[in-house]
């Protein structure tokens, strides 16, 4: 008997049009397998998910750039055909922040954490979480916000090369721009040229010192903050591949204590008063020894399967359990669980891992989105290997690249933000 109550179904929301996002099919997963009617709301027609015999329907997503009007609109037609109260999971930044803003008017259709206020976008939004970082005195990277081209070349001067530079709100970024979510620069002129393109990306770009890359210096925390504040399923988790290396996606995961990330996530959220399903990212700084806070995703992490307890619990199901009013197991954690993408670790997805592990893509009990992946992968290569090559004969176009894409990546700006 399932623990969830399968009378209450369960909507996934992704605006991003990501085919890859792996985190949506392992939510569909988790809740399918429980017994719960799982609707995805997403471009999902030419992406593997739409395989899962855990699907029970697909729902055209809001159009880009899509106002919140929009979104509520979309919603809305979901709840008519639903007919009854759903959990509503955002499955992307884009998606959390519109949900925060229109909780109120996606009652009764939808069941929602109370959160305060428009928390999500707060933490989303990296300017706002340097200050809340600074505010709660949570190791973050010095921040700079530049308000001109002459202030983002001294900026870089003064937190010293290389320097990391992000757009404060990168959903907001149009596709078709050439334009990454987070860059290294090497030289405050590139610091000052990307400000110029600042419109181009609709949000604010920041600076931050650089925190270099290291073995066991890059850690996640999922975990699920329940009606009482309590953070409960997930847990520490250390990165030990990622695509490219040292950024992006974690493409393998390993479920591994840490008292001092563990306990920097529940300050964090519980000082905040966050409810609801989260992943942080940090970098331990190899001098000082101190876990900096990267990113706050106010949603599920890519990988939060990782997370599985010896009960099935994980955020996703928490999630379910708590706003349908079910109790939560205790906690049965599994350290040592691995996650892996295979399609960018396929050596390592075909070694079996001591401890335990999870494939994003094949299971057995749902083989056809295994299947369906690897047909899209291979065209996806082939179609990014094609453009650089014919990139490499076009100077002009090459001159035109964005700063910081110098090292060849065949990572979309959407796959690189369903790392977090």
């Amino acid at each position: 008997m399932s623990l969830l109550d399968t009378r209450v179904p369960a909507v996934l929301l992704r605006i991003d049009r990501n085919p890859f996002h792996h985190g949506t099919l392992g939510a569909v997963r988790s809740l399918g397998r429980a017994g719960v009617e799982v609707h995805v709301v997403a471009d999902s027609a030419g992406s593997p998910v739409q395989r899962s015999r855990f699907v029970s329907r697909l729902h055209p997503p809001p159009p880009p750039g899509a106002s919140p009007g929009e979104i509520a609109a979309a919603l809305h037609r979901v709840a008519a055909r639903v007919s009854r109260p759903a959990v509503l999971i955002p499955m992307d930044d884009a998606s959390a922040v519109a949900v925060g803003h229109l909780r109120e008017r996606l009652s009764p259709g939808y069941l929602l954490p109370r959160q305060p206020g428009p928390l999500a976008e707060r933490v989303a939004d990296k300017a706002e979480l340097a200050a809340v970082c600074e505010r709660l005195g949570v190791p973050h990277p010095v921040t700079l916000i530049p308000d001109s081209p002459a202030q983002a070349a001294a900026a870089a001067w003064r937190l010293g090369l290389p320097v990391v530079a992000k757009w404060s709100r990168p959903w907001l970024m149009p596709a078709g721009t050439g334009l990454r979510s987070t860059v290294v620069l090497g030289s405050a002129q590139e610091a000052q040229t990307l400000y110029l393109r600042s419109a181009e990306a609709g949000s604010r770009l920041l600076l931050q010192a650089f925190v270099p890359p290291g073995r066991d210096r890059d850690w996640f925390f999922h975990g699920y903050a329940d009606r009482s504040g309590s953070v409960r399923a997930g847990g520490p988790g250390r990165k030990q591949r990622a695509w490219p290396p040292g950024a992006g996606l974690t493409t393998v995961g390993r479920w591994t204590p840490n008292p001092q990330v563990q306990a920097l996530a529940e300050r964090l959220t519980g000082e905040l008063g966050y409810r609801g399903i989260f992943d942080l990212d940090f970098r331990r700084d190899g001098t000082t020894g101190r876990y900096h806070l990267l990113d706050f995703n106010p949603r599920p992490g890519a990988q939060f399967r990782l997370f599985t307890d010896a009960s099935g619990l994980d955020v996703v199901r928490a999630l379910h359990l708590d706003l349908t009013h079910r109790p939560l197991p205790d906690p049965a954690p599994r350290p040592g669980r691995s996650f892996v993408v295979e399609n960018y670790a396929p050596l390592t997805a075909l070694r079996a891992r001591p401890g335990g592990r999870e494939l994003a893509w094949h299971a057995r009990d749902d083989l056809a989105p295994g299947f369906a992946l690897w047909a899209l992968w291979s065209r996806h290569a082939a179609a990014r290997l094609l453009d650089r090559a014919l990139g490499a004969v076009r100077p002009p176009a090459e001159a035109r690249m964005p700063l910081g894409a110098a090292v060849p990546s065949p990572l979309t700006d959407d796959e690189k933000a369903s790392s977090c």
